[in-house]
């Protein structure tokens, strides 16, 4: 089974400053592979997620933006085949959820409503989400799909408006409970350090970001305008963490030809 965790905003700098106190993700960074990922392109989360599991960059794939021309984009009005499908078409078995590349996120084989129209914008949106994403994503683990896509979205919107508060690492901390009960609980990935042995089998995990985050005033590009209560926006600083992953990934691109590489044609 091949499994992406989609954090979006997950920012390098703040994961690496604060790993004793990600147990799991610092688990993963130990089992595995971690690395920044320093954006060429905009970090702007719709074109981003979009050339993510499309394989395309932006100017390939034309979808910039959650609006064009005042109307909200839709998953129609982007004219590109996304890896669920093309593993679908090819008889496997993929899921996909809360992917945010339009608004409300995408979902693919599977039922699932996004919390706040997938801008969850409190504290108890935010609890919302990271259950109901957690839940979601274990119940379609249990039947062992070939590819499953998962992502959670609530750290933007905190860091959007809590940028450099002490709350920002505890809801780091939450996010970091969910991936430990996807990826370890349910028996996805064993413990190393219960287990020093472990190969994985065929499991295989991505944990991505989009993109990083950083004080409004140092963003390079401003993805809201400047208003009371906005302390952050985002930054280049994306980061991934691949366990059992035969294929180097530099790039938010590199994770469609990451999959395509395991789950080819039969």
């Amino acid at each position: 089974m091949f499994l992406v965790i989609g954090v979006d905003a997950m920012s390098w700098d703040v994961v690496m400053e604060n790993l004793e106190r990600l147990k799991n993700i610092a688990k993963l960074v130990n089992m595995g592979n971690a690395r920044e990922i320093m954006l060429e392109e905009k970090p702007i989360s719709a074109s981003i997620w979009c050339g993510m599991f499309c394989g395309l960059l932006p100017d390939e794939h034309k979808h910039y933006s959650y609006v064009r021309d005042g109307e909200i984009v839709r998953r129609e009005d982007i004219d590109v085949r996304f890896i669920w499908d093309i593993l679908h078409e090819e008889g496997k078995k993929v899921y996909a959820v809360n992917v945010p590349f339009v608004v409300p996120p995408f979902s693919f084989g599977t039922d699932f409503k996004p919390v706040g129209f997938g801008l969850p914008t409190d504290e108890r949106e935010w609890e919302e989400e990271l259950e109901r994403v957690t839940a979601k994503t274990k119940e379609l683990i249990s039947g062992k799909p070939d590819l499953l896509i998962t992502v959670f979205t609530l750290l933007d919107r905190v860091q959007h408006f809590h940028w450099g508060e002490p709350c920002v690492i505890e809801w780091y901390m939450r996010v970091d409970e969910k991936i430990g009960e996807i990826v370890f609980e349910t028996g996805f990935l064993s413990d190393y350090e219960q287990d020093e042995h472990d190969e994985h089998g065929d499991d295989r995990l991505i944990l991505i970001s989009d993109h990083g985050f950083c004080s409004f005033e140092n963003a390079r590009v401003r993805t809201l305008t400047a208003r009371e209560g906005i302390k952050g926006d985002h930054s280049d600083r994306a980061m991934v963490v691949t366990v059992n992953v035969p294929y180097d990934i530099k790039r938010p691109q590199d994770v469609f030809f990451a999959i395509r590489k395991v789950i080819g044609r039969d």
